[in-house]
């Protein structure tokens, strides 16, 4: 059963109420680990050196890597975004072909 209408366009169209705008819930990015994979032909100070320019790693933390990496046969980088870590994969992988080593670098979602 429809209520009474109003006859008068003019009057009682206004409502009032408040505007609340939702905010869709932004997930967050799923973190990949960039791991370095240990070869018998990669000199480590070559390792050592592209953890520091492509990680931005100190000597020390470098070394440390590196020393992992060479003992455990793998070792993690850093965990970075999807793009971050595909990024930085990409930029160990074509250092090491452009000085002829087979240094291999890989991501793994976390």
């Amino acid at each position: 059963m429809a209520g009474p209408k109003n006859e008068d366009p003019g009057k009682g169209d206004t409502e009032t109420g408040t505007i609340t705008k939702t905010r869709p819930k932004t997930k967050r990015p799923s973190l990949y680990r960039v791991l370095l994979l240990n070869d018998d032909y990669t000199p480590m100070e070559f390792v050592i050196l592209v953890l520091q320019d492509v990680f931005n790693k100190s000597r020390e933390d470098a070394m440390q890597i590196m020393l992992h990496v060479h003992q455990k046969g793998v070792g993690e980088c850093g965990i970075y975004p999807y793009e971050v870590a595909e990024t930085k994969v990409t930029r160990v992988m074509d250092t090491a072909r452009k000085n002829q080593h087979p240094l291999q670098c890989v991501m793994e979602k976390q």
